[in-house]
């Protein structure tokens, strides 16, 4: 294990001490966690990571490297990574890099050596709080003031960081690797459908999905109005996730206010909680949050149990919802919310992915509904 000494330090006062990898420096931000054993590339490149110090559970990160399919945006938005033990010698066919390297490429810090499981301990306990990561302070006492000093995520707009600043028409399409069974010879076939996707730190994945139904997609920036969006002529509006807290977004849920009812919608993570607040909910910051590929949910409709990889740390609150909005989707861990649906409009949206890689796959249905519904409406 080589590297610079380097350290975390929580605003409750904990300080972890290991080694570093990647960049060097010193940075702030919200330390989480993530359950998931594997996809460790397309979290460090998940927008909604922006402003966050991540924690893998899983105690060997990686080794299989990183490759330029698996990239779910432009770059890197986290503030830092934490390991328990990084590999140093990857191997796998598609790889091109190691995880050190891209990390240095992308100046993001990483740590390893430290006890992951007791860091985690600390997140489930006191919760999600701030932290910071240095290779240049080593004083305690320093590093914790500064951690206690930092800034909260909430109420801080981190959507307006990571969304794309123009339009832009979406043409990559899915790996044959990402490929869902359940879609088959039909994928990609034209349905001529126009879906104009609100990108407020947009998973890539969810585009190529998006486009792998047969609909023309086009990317607008997250502070796009109602306006500028239904003169694309849209046959549908897709939300997509972000990172942070939705209510500092007031121009986001304008914009659906104004598109309810014109056009068919569908939210994904942080498009279902500004769906929400757009039909009159409220959001509530989580404990520690949702960040893995194994969260079970419940689909009340058809009774099934969906595993899921989610990434939130706020959530909607389902009685504060107005009769008009059905609560679709239940989280079995702790009974929250993962997907709403307007009785009155053909808007929709669930809290967690399914587009994700590297998995699991159970719900990439919610993708031939929206087509569905968008048929619907225009037939």
């Amino acid at each position: 294990m080589s590297g610079r000494p380097a350290k975390l330090a929580l605003a409750n006062g904990s300080v972890f001490s290991g080694i570093s990898f990647g960049a060097e420096g010193e940075i702030h931000g919200e330390v989480v966690f993530n359950t998931s054993m594997t996809g460790y590339q397309e979290i460090l490149t998940d927008p909604s990571y922006n402003g966050q110090i991540v924690t893998m559970t899983y105690p060997l990160i990686g080794n299989y490297g990183v490759n330029e399919d698996d990239v779910e945006s432009k770059g890197l938005s986290l503030r830092g990574f934490i390991v328990k033990e990084l590999c140093d010698e990857p191997s796998n066919y598609r790889s091109t890099e190691s995880l050190d390297s891209y990390l240095k490429r992308n100046n993001v810090i990483g740590l390893q050596g430290i006890d992951t499981r007791a860091l985690v301990r600390q997140i489930r306990i006191h919760g999600a709080m701030p932290g910071i990561l240095s290779t240049s302070d080593l004083d305690d006492a320093s590093l914790v003031q500064k951690a206690k000093d930092g800034p909260s995520l909430v109420g801080i707009d981190l959507a307006c960081e990571v969304m794309p600043k123009e339009a832009a028409d979406w043409s990559s399409p899915l790996v044959s690797l990402g490929r869902p069974v359940q879609f088959g010879a039909a994928a990609g076939a034209d349905t001529g459908l126009h879906i104009v996707a609100i990108d407020y730190g947009m998973k890539w994945n969810i585009p190529r999905y998006l486009r792998d139904t047969g609909c023309r997609v086009t990317v607008v920036p997250g502070k796009s109005t109602a306006e500028e969006i239904l003169a694309l002529n849209p046959d549908g509006v897709f939300l997509s996730n972000g990172p942070g807290d939705p209510e500092p977004l007031d121009y986001a849920v304008e914009t659906i206010q104004s598109l309810l009812g014109k056009t068919p919608i569908f939210g994904i993570c942080l498009g279902l909680q500004l769906l929400g607040l757009a039909c009159g909910g409220k959001t509530y910051k989580l404990r520690f949050g949702h960040r893995g590929a194994n969260q079970p949910v419940l689909n009340k409709a058809t009774g099934k149990v969906e595993v899921t990889s989610q990434n939130h740390g706020f959530a909607l609150d389902a009685d504060s919802l107005p009769a008009d909005v059905e609560v679709t989707h239940i989280n079995l861990n702790d009974d929250t919310v993962e997907g709403i649906r307007h009785r009155q409009h053909p808007a929709f949206g669930v809290q967690y992915h399914p587009e994700a890689a590297a998995g699991p796959h159970d719900s990439h249905y919610l993708f031939r509904e929206f087509v569905e519904l968008m048929r619907g409406v225009t037939a």
